[in-house]
């Protein structure tokens, strides 16, 4: 008897002290567990029984005393009683429910996206997320199955796989531009969030986290956005762009000097050089002409056509309208004076 009681567990716990462990199964060595016996589960920790491949009883953080009253399940289908005591003959699991952070997601292949800018595209991201255990039994059953040990590597590729078809179904629903996600990771990361939650409850697990490290555009994709940013920096206009683009060709001239690059950079400096010396050219044009004279007071003009003629003609040699006959012009300044005054109101010259 001495021998068979030393056959009977009487303290049940484990100590985790790896960093990827999702479920133990605790060694029984072919013994059986003894009514009364400590059972301690630590915090992020579920323990679960399981009799004869199908799950039993299952107890949270704390420590319990184990007695017929805590284990009505196990009780009910696999104790023993020998010499007034019960005992149990069953498995014993620890479900690790803490956070699994830090774990990697990446395109293996481009996801084909549909962009109202640039059609087609292709683009590949990568980044992290982060999940726990948040219902030990459902987990058990429809992913963990009877092994002794299981670890976050053993379902990696299911949830990557898993995240990756979900963001390509997000990107197809959102019909998000490439332009807006790629400034917008934080944003477009929780609608593929919100999308997995309903996918990782159905195996147990809670997503706590889906981040968007990068997310890479094919090179020509990338060249205009770069174009498009730095038009939006010069004010987006049509002269703008050619002058860019002049500019640009120009530059790549100047550093392959004798290709033929370097002739057609020539001829784009000549047309921008003919741009600029005309721009130029207007201005030094403006500054060297004259200033308009003012017109001569000994002048007037055509009551018809509007034409310059002498402050004394009864006839315009433009149109040949006959001017007004009750109004005259001083011969001297041209100012304005009635046909019927002999003196000019303004400089006192003697009219005919």
């Amino acid at each position: 008897m001495g021998w068979f009681r030393k056959q009977m567990w009487k303290v049940l716990e484990w100590t985790d002290e790896s960093s990827d462990t999702l479920v133990h199964r605790f060694d029984m060595k072919d013994q059986e567990i003894m009514s009364g016996s400590q059972l301690t589960v630590r915090e992020s920790q579920v323990a679960v029984f399981v009799h004869l491949g199908k799950i039993a009883d299952v107890f949270l953080p704390g420590k319990y005393k184990l007695t017929t009253k805590n284990l009505p399940i196990l009780s009910g289908i696999g104790s023993i009683w020998y010499q007034g005591e019960s005992r149990f003959k069953a498995e014993l699991y620890f479900v690790n429910t803490k956070q699994f952070l830090d774990q990697k997601w990446g395109t293996t292949n481009p996801i084909t996206l549909r962009d109202n800018d640039f059609g087609m595209v292709r683009i590949r991201a990568h980044g992290v997320y982060g999940f726990r255990v948040n219902d030990a039994a459902k987990f058990m059953k429809e992913v963990f199955g009877t092994r002794s040990l299981y670890k976050t590597e053993d379902i990696a590729g299911q949830l990557r796989n898993m995240l990756l078809s979900l963001m390509s179904d997000t990107i197809a629903e959102s019909k998000i531009s490439a332009l807006d996600m790629a400034s917008n990771y934080e944003e477009f990361g929780g609608m593929v969030l919100n999308n997995a939650r309903p996918k990782f409850d159905e195996l147990g697990l809670e997503i706590t986290n889906f981040t968007i490290v990068n997310i890479n555009f094919p090179e020509s994709v990338e060249k205009a956005l770069d174009e498009r940013t730095s038009l939006g920096i010069l004010g987006d206009k049509m002269g703008t762009y050619a002058q860019k683009k002049a500019a640009d060709a120009l530059g790549e001239a100047a550093k392959n000097p004798g290709s033929a690059g370097t002739f057609v950079g020539m001829g784009m400096g000549m047309n921008v050089g003919s741009v600029l010396g005309g721009a130029f050219g207007n201005i030094a044009q403006a500054k060297d002409t004259p200033a308009e004279k003012p017109k001569s007071k000994n002048t007037k003009h055509c009551t018809e056509c509007g034409a310059a003629i002498s402050p004394t003609a009864k006839f315009c040699p433009e149109c040949g309208a006959k001017q007004q006959s009750d109004k005259a012009h001083c011969p001297e300044c041209g100012a304005e004076v009635k046909s019927t005054s002999k003196f000019c109101p303004e400089c006192g010259t003697k009219l005919g």
